[in-house]
């Protein structure tokens, strides 16, 4: 089984040559989500009825219909008040199904559950003797008479891998949080500043080579990502998965956070701390794929239930896992119910969408031959299309104040416009082609990057047809390609020049941040999901000092709204100068919704250039914010004393200039000072 997938060229293909040109404001974008809102699917008006053996009509119904978005809350294991716990499990195709578990010795004739009559398919039971922390499976026969021992596909709390049972559990839990909850809506909005820390939890730091739990971690990231000024951690899958090597991309347990870290009140208390701290949590989340392992969701019945059945549709042979079946609606209300369940019980802030691409595209890592054509002759998953709809459709009804983000590598239109104009829902999406150009310049040598101009240029042909994320996310630092800071050419000196010249770049750039961990302080080793992050390098001057750089970009962007505000419009951005390829200087401003623009100039060869005219739209004083070239960050301090004035003098068709030193391999962000 793969760690993780790779880029695929049939996936990279765009959908056709046209691109959507919408440009959706904050302010449109929330009006037109709270339109989309009256979708179908629906929450449950009442809590799970208490007689020990059925789910209410109304449960079956919209379970069935695919439109029941509470479904953990009706089906798996659910414990009663007056002791014991009922069970309900969905298995159309088995000829028999009973619970095995410690309470019984595994003996699959003492809790036989009983089939509906109402055709679900669904198999229900009670034990009075399942206590709290019990482990327990369901031994589902076939039809064939052949029989296998499944984990509780809606359970909330699992085993220690490698041991796969599930747990009897509850999840109360005292939430301190009440006041981020009542606030957060502006902090995930659209017209917010979002630098967001991707991290694994299990490899970021250590104590005596051991994982921390989520208690442990909670304290020491709180206080981290405090110190470096990210507003959002994103955490890497902690579903369930039995392969830890699948960095969570493997999920068999869609309502359970891995118990390799703690319990799901310890990750509740995680998530409580973050909140405490000022700090947004968002959750990667796998509905694309998942593993073939026997106690999964794999064949669950005898059957190919989740899963297409004909491999051309329902295994993906890059990843060996299966696919599901998107138009089966209980399949559907199995998923929407699992991002809901994280949002609404966890208290997540927002829900990282993973592999879109490989959703949406029938033909996605198969040759011809390999896939289905849909119904009418295309390679569009038409029912991943409807999913998706309706997946981010119930995620702002019911949580308008969380987000969801794509992470979709092609060209397909409109992924982060609402539904009703055609869109998947989404509120933003993950911008690769930026990632993969911005990589693709800043490795080259700097004497040929004059060749190469338009690769950090093209970006913005493109950059409001989406509201996009800027990610250097973990895949980029894996599998042979290097860390970000071995990925730089020249010396160490000029390595480090150019990671943080690239990383003012970045920070200035319209969309969304997000920084894998490591590369804030530039590890030079490629993560590895055994052991912890390089901590010890960050008392060497280049780490350290690029560290310290990443602190203040963060203190810059969340101080100036000219960075953050008006990102996913052209109002927010105006090219100063886009065409000096022979010096390999670009200069640009950033606009907020109200008040004077910065002023952002990039250098990017080892020469520095002086009196250096850029044209400015505004007259007096242009203070120096940032400076990636300051000693303070290990650069060689060249720069303009903190600041200039202009001169009457027109350049780039503004009516004002400014005369700079442009410092080698070097970002400068510069504000203008009204009243100086």
């Amino acid at each position: 089984m793969p760690a993780r997938r790779s880029s695929c060229p049939t996936a990279q293909r765009a959908l056709g040559s046209t691109r959507s040109t919408t440009c959706v404001g904050s302010n449109e974008w929330l009006a037109s989500r709270r339109r989309n809102s009256p979708g179908r699917l629906r929450r449950r008006n009442s809590p799970v009825q208490i007689d020990h053996h059925r789910l209410s009509d109304q449960d079956v119904w919209l379970f069935r219909e695919g439109t029941h978005a509470q479904m953990h809350q009706a089906m798996g294991c659910q414990m009663q008040p007056d002791g014991g716990a009922s069970f309900a499990v969905w298995a159309p195709n088995a000829s028999a199904v009973s619970v095995v578990a410690d309470w019984n010795g595994w003996n699959d004739q003492t809790l036989k559950l009983e089939p509906r009559s109402d055709g679900s398919g669904i198999w229900e039971g009670f034990s009075p003797d399942a206590t709290r922390g019990a482990v327990y499976k369901y031994r589902v026969f076939a039809q064939n008479g052949h029989s296998v021992d499944k984990a509780d596909p809606f359970a909330f709390y699992a085993e220690h891998p490698p041991a796969t049972g599930s747990r009897v559990w509850s999840l109360e839990y005292e939430w301190q949080d009440a006041d981020w909850m009542a606030t957060r809506g502006p902090k995930n909005a659209l017209n917010a500043p979002m630098s967001v820390y991707e991290l694994h939890a299990g490899s970021w730091q250590r104590q005596g080579g051991e994982m921390l739990d989520w208690r442990e971690l909670g304290e020491r990231l709180g206080d981290y990502m405090v110190d470096m000024g990210f507003t959002h951690v994103e955490l890497m899958p902690v579903t369930e998965h039995p392969f830890y090597g699948s960095w969570g991309y493997q999920t068999t347990g869609y309502f359970a956070p891995t118990a390799r870290y703690g319990t799901p009140q310890d990750f509740m208390a995680f998530v409580d701390h973050m909140h405490s701290r000022g700090i947004g949590v968002l959750l990667d989340w796998v509905p694309s794929h998942f593993p073939t392992d026997a106690h999964g969701l794999s064949v669950f019945d005898g059957t190919h239930l989740f899963e297409h059945e004909d491999p051309r549709q329902g295994f993906h042979p890059e990843w060996n896992s299966s696919i599901f079946n998107y138009g089966r609606n209980e399949v559907r209300s199995f998923l929407i119910s699992s991002a809901l369940f994280w949002l609404e019980r966890y208290h997540l802030d927002g829900l990282r969408v993973d592999a879109v691409a490989s959703m949406l595209y029938l033909d996605y890592a198969r040759k011809q031959g390999e896939w289905i054509p849909n119904k009418d002759g295309g390679r569009e998953n038409l029912e991943a299309i409807g999913f998706l709809r309706d997946l981010n459709r119930a995620v702002y009804r019911e949580q308008p104040d969380t987000v969801s983000v794509a992470e979709e590598s092609t060209a397909w239109p409109m992924v982060s416009r609402p539904t009703d104009m055609g869109g998947l829902g989404f509120g933003m999406k993950w911008n690769m082609g930026w990632m993969h150009d911005t990589l693709a310049y800043f490795a080259k040598d700097p004497i040929h990057r004059q060749h190469h101009h338009h690769q950090l240029t093209f970006s913005l042909v493109y950059a409001f047809n989406e509201n996009f994320v800027l990610p250097l996310s973990h895949d980029e630092v894996v599998h042979g390609k290097g860390s970000l800071i071995n990925k730089m050419p020249g010396d160490p000196w000029q390595q480090f020049a150019n990671l943080r010249a690239m990383f003012g770049l970045m920070w200035a750039h319209p969309g969304k941040k997000l920084l894998f961990m490591g590369g804030e302080f530039g590890q030079r080793r490629e993560w590895t999901h055994d052991g912890e992050l390089e901590w010890w390098v960050t008392g060497q001057e280049g780490h350290g000092g690029l560290q310290h750089f990443v602190r203040e970009l963060n203190r810059v962007y969340k101080a100036e709204p000219a960075l953050y505000e008006v990102d996913f419009a052209p109002d927010g951005f105006e090219w100063v100068e886009a065409d000096d390829a022979r010096n390999s200087v670009f200069a640009f401003l950033r606009k907020p919704v109200d008040g004077a623009p910065v002023l952002v100039v990039c250098n990017l060869t080892p020469l520095p250039r002086t009196n250096y005219t850029l044209g400015v739209p505004l007259a007096g004083e242009w203070r120096e914010i940032v400076n990636s070239d300051a000693r303070d960050y290990g650069g060689a301090g060249w720069g303009n004393l903190g600041g200039t004035r202009t001169s009457p003098l027109p350049s780039h068709g503004r009516q004002h200039s400014l005369n700079l030193t442009l410092p080698p391999l070097s970002t400068l962000i510069l504000k203008h000072e009204p009243h100086a």
